[in-house]
């Protein structure tokens, strides 16, 4: 494929990103080795010592670890200009690599011992000494070309055998120095696994010599969507867009990883997500096409036929180059997203059924899985899935990646299945990780670098016996919205050195306010090897609550050290000498709140702006009689905290309810004179979010007896629909909003058949 980039990866790209800061005195240089390595360290011992890299210094290996000491001396070489010598006998000042299971009994871990005359790196094997060649790097403190390590014996391996990032390739590829860079950055942080997604709707990226449409037509589609797929009308470039990486690229890709200690696990979808592969060969689908590559983001009908015998040598076929181009143990087949539409009215689906005294077609889902899993385990190869493998049975011998929650990893591992977690709602990197409005667009959700940091991958849920299941964890990165790689750096950094720390790091002693200060200095690194990454994740964080009536309590923080936060409530522009927030701000009326972080009397970072609007419902009682569900907010008394909801709904802001009606009662205390009523209501049927059939406001005086005063059908926007009834003065205590949800999603339309969502935000009284 095409080299876009002018990343240029050496040998040790991963390891060469080191630390410039100035020689300090040895309490300073302690502080420093606490602030310095990521993923924090299991053990450190400081001592008063330090090691002075010079041309003399010897670098001593064992054997078959020549290519690590390389390593070393390029990563010295690049920062002082020369290289070291290496196994030329005793020296005074030497650096000596050495295994030892032993010493070192965990696998992967690794000893480094840091005095005046020696430095050790002992590993348990070549991977424990890789990674303690990292922590190494990441101690040097430079003066003019002198390198110094600061004396220290750490003691460190790894919680989770399995420590994976993945990145979607199908809906945007990437130039083979880019995937270099990923692994090389991955590798850095103590990662050990790319997780790479090579197919999907969208295109077909891996070059399969027995089919070659997949080459031709598969890796292509007519043109890709402009901009956020809930957006009406769609739009589209008009640019045929594709490419595959060739077996060649493939097999150096497989090679460069392996150096770094990283496992490329291909994953290859079925029986879903199939629509570039029928583009090429219709044949394997229910209907016979024909079928075109996906041009927009989303799940669609036309899945693999398992009913086809001929799907099946499909994927054998496939599968056949894959395992010879991947080494992996796991080989990861998708089986997520599969709708059963095809399947139910498939001739041949419905024998298959029959015929194998199938329930229905989720049990024809696992059958098609289990089918592919015996194949992989004739290949001596695991299967690896996504959790919707659950659904009819799960596939003897498979792995299951959790991401619609922790829920189908917690019943996999009950059944004694090995679990890898990857909920969606906190290692999703596609995610927005600011509600800022000018972040570039991402998927959905809200997964800032508190949350990533803050996850712990162990479900309270599992007892001791089935928590040794879950064999580690992964953050994954779709690419719908990530069309360059340096989108894709945006959205991963700094939110992988949160996810290094939650699966290298123990659970104990971690310290959000200490991983931020590595995270400072670790902003040289990346800024070293070209990183584009996201810069605002010590923005002011706004929140709030209500404590009476008609107020709104306000608070600003941030992380960012020895900075103030000035704020206005007039929507002016705050500045140094704008109030200063010392405490909770209280908003009694309508206001347009801004705030700024100043640093050393100058701004930093982007300004806050929030709307709080003051009217008669605010923070008095609510009552639900349908339950809120999904990943939305279920607290009822966001709809009366005078704040409104964005266009991303993902703000915690949106009561989502599924199929259900929406029943709202406000009581206001006391006889009230009310003239205005209004209510938000979230309309995205490309996202599933679809308008109320009909929305009424009633009124009452005493909670049992109610009259309408407004009532509609209409809400024309795709987007928010801000109803709002002006109505002749009345007097009521209580305040009742219906909204009837659409139900089942018509035919014809997205999603069809699934469950509508009735999205509702912030009812106003005035």
């Amino acid at each position: 494929m095409t080299n876009r980039s002018t990343y240029k990866p050496g040998i040790l790209a991963s390891i060469s990103l080191l630390f410039l800061i100035c020689f300090q005195s040895n309490s300073q240089i302690k502080q420093s080795i606490q602030n310095k390595i990521i993923p924090r360290p299991l053990h450190v011992k400081y001592n008063s010592d330090v090691f002075a890299i010079t041309p003399a210094t010897v670098i001593n290996y064992p054997a078959n670890a020549k290519e690590l000491a390389k390593f070393i001396n390029e990563a010295v070489a690049i920062h002082t200009g020369y290289s070291l010598p290496l196994n030329t006998g005793s020296a005074f000042n030497k650096i000596v690599m050495s295994l030892d299971s032993n010493l070192i009994k965990q696998k992967e871990g690794y000893q480094l011992r840091v005095t005046k005359n020696i430095i050790t790196i002992t590993g348990n094997d070549n991977a424990g000494l890789f990674y303690g060649i990292q922590s190494f790097v990441q101690l040097f403190t430079l003066k003019g070309k002198q390198l110094s390590i600061p004396g220290v014996i750490i003691s460190d391996y790894p919680r989770f055998a399995y420590r994976g990032l993945h990145l979607d390739v199908s809906r945007n590829m990437y130039p083979v120095a880019f995937i270099k860079k990923y692994i090389d950055l991955l590798a850095f942080y103590k990662l050990n696994t790319f997780h790479w997604h090579l197919t999907d709707d969208q295109g077909w990226r891996i070059e399969i010599k027995k089919y070659p449409k997949l080459q031709s037509i598969a890796a292509y589609r007519d043109e890709t969507l402009i901009g956020h797929k809930k957006e009406l009308p769609h739009l589209f470039d008009g640019k045929k867009y594709g490419g595959y990486y060739t077996q060649e690229e493939i097999r150096e890709i497989v090679r460069y990883a392996s150096l770094k200690f990283v496992t490329v696990i291909p994953e290859i979808e079925m029986p879903g997500h199939a629509l570039a592969a029928l583009s090429a060969y219709p044949e394997l689908g229910c209907t016979g096409g024909p079928y075109k590559a996906a041009t927009f983001w989303g799940i669609f009908d036309d899945v693999y036929c398992a009913g086809n015998d001929s799907a099946f040598t499909f994927m054998e076929g496939v599968l056949d180059e894959v395992v010879d181009l991947f080494p992996s143990k796991y080989i990861h087949i998708g089986g997520d997203e599969c709708p059963k539409t095809r399947w139910k009215a498939c001739p041949k689906c419905q024998r298959r059924i029959k015929k194998e005294h199938l329930k229905d077609e989720d049990e024809l889902q696992s059958y098609f899985i289990r089918r592919m899993g015996k194949y992989l385990n004739s290949k001596n190869r695991l299967l690896l899935g996504w959790d919707e493998i659950l659904e009819g049975g799960l596939t003897p011998g498979a792995t299951v990646m959790s991401w619609r929650g922790e829920a189908g990893g917690i019943e996999a591992a009950k059944q004694k299945h090995e679990v890898i977690m990857t909920p969606e709602s906190h290692v999703y990197f596609d995610y927005y990780q600011s509600l800022h409005p000018n972040e570039q667009t991402a998927a959905a959700g809200f997964t800032p670098l508190k949350k990533v940091y803050n996850y712990e991958p162990i479900p309270k849920e599992l007892n001791a016996e089935d928590t040794k299941y879950v064999i580690g964890v992964q953050a994954g990165v779709w690419s719908e919205y990530l069309p360059t790689p340096q989108q894709v750096e945006y959205v991963v950094f700094p939110r992988a050195l949160a996810f290094a720390e939650v699966a290298w790091s123990a659970k104990e002693g971690k310290d959000y306010s200490n991983f931020l200060t590595r995270v400072r200095h670790h902003k040289q690194i990346l800024d070293k090897r070209q990183v584009n990454y996201f810069k605002n994740f010590e923005e002011i964080v706004f929140s709030s609550k209500t404590t009476k009536a008609g107020m709104v309590a306000v608070m600003l923080t941030t992380t960012l050290p020895k900075a103030s936060i000035r704020y206005t409530l007039n929507g002016s522009m705050p500045k140094i000498s704008s109030p200063l927030y010392k405490q909770t701000i209280t908003v009694n009326t309508t206001s347009i709140l801004k705030a700024q972080v100043f640093k050393l009397g100058k701004p930093a970072g982007r300004i806050l702006e929030k709307q709080v609007q003051i009217h008669k419902a605010i923070n008095q009682p609510v009552s639900l009689t349908y339950r809120p569900q999904g990943n939305f907010n279920a607290d009822a008394s966001i709809l009366v905290n005078g704040l409104t909801g964005t266009h991303r709904y993902n703000d915690n802001q949106w009561l989502g309810f599924s199929k259900d009606d929406f029943e709202a009662v406000v009581d206001l205390k006391t006889l009230q004179n009310v003239s205005r009523i209004s209510v938000n209501i979230l309309k995205y049927h490309w996202q599933r979010m679809w308008e109320p059939t009909q929305l009424q406001f009633l009124a009452s005086n005493d909670g049992i007896n109610y009259r309408e005063v407004y009532r509609t059908d209409k809400f024309p926007v795709n987007g928010i629909n801000s109803v709002k009834a002006t109505l002749t003065p009345f007097k009521a205590r209580f305040i009742k909003v219906m909204a009837q949800n659409k139900g089942i999603i018509p035919p014809g339309e997205y999603g069809a058949g699934a469950k509508a969502w009735l999205m509702v935000d912030e009812i106003v009284v005035e």
